[in-house]
């Protein structure tokens, strides 16, 4: 069962994606509420993939996902947007994010998504 990591800010979106993926075969090992504490759980925790939210106070998913690849190169992640972020897509992509869901999305868009960034396992 792959380990995933949930990030985000709004504590709604973190039970809602924890749900759907706990429903779907996926062991939601942690979550935090911005890039600062991704980092840090990510170290401890080494999930198989982490969602990440873009937009977050303090340290940002871009930031995050550049300080989770430098060390980590080969860490899965992927973006979790809203609508109109295609330029803050782009640049997580750049980074080392492997994949994006758009807000809002439905259980069988994340869970095909996460699906396919851990089908090397």
């Amino acid at each position: 069962m792959p380990t995933v990591l949930v990030v985000d800010d709004a504590i709604f979106m973190r039970t809602t994606i924890k749900r759907m993926l706990e429903n779907h075969q996926f062991e939601v090992v942690g979550e935090a509420s911005n890039g600062l504490e991704a980092v840090e759980l990510y170290k401890t925790l080494l999930p198989d993939v982490v969602t990440m939210d873009i937009t977050m106070p303090g340290m940002n998913g871009i930031e995050a996902v550049k300080e989770i690849i430098a060390e980590y190169p080969n860490a899965k992640i992927v973006m979790v947007t809203a609508l109109g972020q295609q330029k803050l897509i782009v640049d997580a992509l750049e980074f080392g994010a492997k994949d994006f869901i758009t807000k809002p999305f439905d259980p069988d868009q994340i869970v095909n998504v996460l699906h396919n960034v851990t089908s090397d396992m």
